[in-house]
């Protein structure tokens, strides 16, 4: 998608990366991750208003450092460099890095040493947040000290003539006091940015990009009943009206009552409506197989071929559209910096070498909350918007082990009974994700004086963002008491529940 004002990340494999370019989307501005070695004339044919170097865990000393093309600093676009991205610039320049004596991690106080640019209308000390062990000990020449700290007597600097700065703190992170105004600083001061991305716009652009690929074409958009299929199919829905069908296919492995939900949903929709009862097929391909890639694998390409069956049967169909989220990309293919694969998600990794059909994935750029800023936008009702993310295999990726009817009929009232709960008490909608997952072991209990040798059903409850980082949610006791209660009493087959108190990371939010 063309943008009207870029800034590019450049990855170093620091865990703060994607919060970087959330912060610079909040700040008005479209940003873009690439590889810390894209090539430069790449970077040049995206015309950038600026480009960010982020952090990472290497010293630049290290034999396989992460180093990009020192092509970069030719392109005339201004250039900030975080932590490691701080190094990257002096090291290039001929100034000096040496382990720290002392390390710097946590919170420090930053005394400003230059109130322009970068720091303009700044007070000193500014709290920021530290977490170095190399650190910056000769300026390379043409470069100034801008800011320092007790441990880090360089801990800012910029050019004397050029736009390129390099700080040592990480001004993304909340622990910065300030961290939004110093990068609104670099943004709209240094780069020269206006601001001018958000839903309106998004919607605006995208659905242009559409109607010129599309054309008098016809689409088929592979529909979840989530938020991000939904918007995927009302974004493509305005730029090509009829012809856009959306299918619904029940693999079987879906929540309780969902089938029923998203029909009656989508049957008042302004597009065309499928469903696809196909169970018995999903559960086939899966049986028997345990490994969460490879269920994630069977169900992507089982799903493709239903939508080939289903364009073949339309006619004269070639695109098929997905609501593949930003998150979905980074986690399935390692392309971003050192990085590495996280897991296959079903509409990314997971999808087959060969299709008929051409992808068309109109979210692709987005976080999961710009998604839902797109989806009331559009005008759809909030309780589609608000609903929790639901994985694209279902209840295949939630019950750990091999997938059978049973199990299935297990896990859906257990979880139905969680999720009832959650809203009973105004919890749902401070939750990013809630789910029940089945594990594969059993365990002793005693109802009605008799002994059990029964299921464990676990809980899982996440506060998050975005989904790049989550927390586990505070549940109250009394609450998970009563789901607790619930789903033993009411769930045939299970005699224990436990709670996740995992955090992503290192933990991710779906078990498998």
């Amino acid at each position: 998608m063309k943008h009207n004002e870029l800034l590019l990340v450049l990855d170093f494999g620091s865990q703060y990366t994607q919060l970087i370019a959330r912060r610079i989307r909040e700040s008005g501005v479209y940003s873009e991750i690439k590889p810390y070695d894209v090539d430069p004339g790449i970077i040049k044919k995206m015309q950038p208003r600026g480009i960010i170097l982020s952090g990472g865990p290497s010293s630049v000393y290290a034999n396989d450092a992460p180093l990009p093309s020192s092509d970069i600093f030719q392109l005339d676009c201004p250039i900030l460099g975080i932590c490691y991205g701080l190094q990257v610039i002096a090291f290039l320049h001929g100034g000096q890095v040496d382990s720290a004596f002392r390390r710097e991690y946590g919170r420090a106080d930053l005394f400003i040493d230059n109130a322009t640019d970068l720091f303009q209308d700044m007070d000193s000390p500014q709290t920021v947040w530290m977490s170095h062990g190399d650190h910056l000990t000769q300026l390379p020449s043409d470069y100034m000290v801008i800011g320092h700290t007790e441990n880090a007597p360089i801990a800012a600097i910029k050019h004397f003539s050029k736009p390129v700065f390099g700080i040592q703190f990480h001004p993304e992170v909340v622990h910065t006091i300030n961290g939004e105004k110093i990068l609104k600083n670099f943004v709209y001061n240094i780069c020269g940015c206006k601001g001018d991305w958000n839903p309106s716009s998004f919607i605006e652009t995208t659905v242009l990009e559409i109607k010129d690929k599309l054309g008098d074409q016809s689409a088929l958009c592979a529909l979840s009943g989530g938020v991000d299929s939904t918007v995927a199919a009302y974004l493509v829905g305005r730029a090509i009206g009829a012809k856009l069908t959306c299918v619904f296919v029940d693999t079987g492995m879906l929540r309780q009552d969902e089938v029923r939900q998203v029909t009656e949903f989508y049957q008042k929709a302004d597009f065309n409506f499928r469903l696809v009862s196909a169970g018995d097929k999903f559960l086939s391909e899966l049986q028997d197989v345990i490994d969460p890639e490879q269920k994630r694998k069977i169900i992507g390409n089982t799903f493709i071929r239903i939508f080939e069956q289903q364009a073949d049967q339309l006619g004269n169909i070639h695109f098929l559209i997905q609501g593949t989220l930003y998150p979905d990309v980074i986690e399935s293919i390692s392309t971003r910096g050192p990085s590495a694969t996280i897991k296959t998600h079903h509409n990314v990794g997971g999808l087959p070498e060969k299709m008929n059909l051409s992808l068309i994935e109109p979210l692709r750029e987005l976080f999961k909350d710009e998604v839902r800023k797109v989806g009331r936008e559009l005008g759809i009702p909030d309780y589609i918007v608000g609903r929790h993310p639901f994985p694209g295999p279902g209840l295949a990726v939630r019950i750990l082990g091999q997938i059978t009817q049973q199990r299935l009929d297990i896990l859906r009232p257990a979880d139905k009974i969680f999720i009832e709960e959650l809203y009973k008490n105004n919890l749902y909608d401070k939750i990013w994700q809630a789910f029940a997952v089945l594990l594969p072991i059993q365990t002793v209990g005693v109802m009605g004086d008799e002994r059990t040798y029964e299921n464990v059903i676990a809980l899982r409850a996440v506060t998050s963002m975005d989904g790049m980082t989550a927390d586990w949610a505070e549940i109250p006791n009394a609450v998970l008491a009563k789901i607790s209660n619930r789903i033993i009493n009411e769930v045939k087959g299970v005699n224990r529940v436990v709670y996740d108190i995992s955090s992503k990371p290192p933990s991710t939010i779906e078990w498998e």
